[in-house]
């Protein structure tokens, strides 16, 4: 496993993006979940808005790590800039939260703890960071515009030529 990932950096390069992304996420979920919780059951707030002051307290704490850990070897294009699509990302992110959460509370009539928590913590979630790495790898924190690759050229020759692959993952 180790020659295959050698010889294709950039899988490597995305599988452990995946890692750290998975990671900072899981810190970011467990955030989340704890305060959307609380929010509900201490403070009385309602599904949507308890949802919503979760979610932000989440995305301030997976800005963080995702800026400085997961993506730390991109190009950095500016604070404001990469905050301000973070944000916007997150946003998009949030509607198809609050979509799953919405469709569960007002058309399925689900509105109890367990059914909130299915919809809003495992189901939006689940397809808004489908939603959050793709754009976090593609708009905010892009790759440099001339990456140059290395890609052997034949096997067992030893050649190794750096030409630009603008396909590569």
């Amino acid at each position: 496993m180790r020659t295959f990932l050698t010889r294709r950096p950039r899988l490597a390069e995305l599988i452990t993006q995946l890692g750290k992304f998975g990671s900072v996420g899981a810190v970011a979920y467990a955030v989340q979940l704890v305060a959307t919780n609380l929010l509900w059951g201490v403070v009385g707030l309602g599904p949507l808005m308890g949802q919503v002051l979760g979610t932000l307290l989440a995305i301030a704490v997976a800005f963080v790590g995702n800026r400085f850990w997961t993506f730390a070897d991109r190009a950095r294009t500016g604070f404001g800039r990469e905050t301000s699509l973070f944000l916007l990302m997150n946003g998009v992110g949030l509607l198809i939260q609050l979509g799953c959460q919405w469709f569960s509370v007002y058309v399925l009539g689900l509105d109890g703890p367990v059914a909130q928590n299915i919809a809003g913590n495992v189901v939006g979630v689940g397809l808004g960071t489908l939603f959050r790495f793709f754009s976090y790898r593609t708009w905010v924190f892009p790759e440099p515009p001339a990456a140059v690759t290395v890609e052997r050229t034949g096997e067992g020759s030893g050649a190794d030529a750096p030409h630009e692959d603008p396909t590569a993952v």
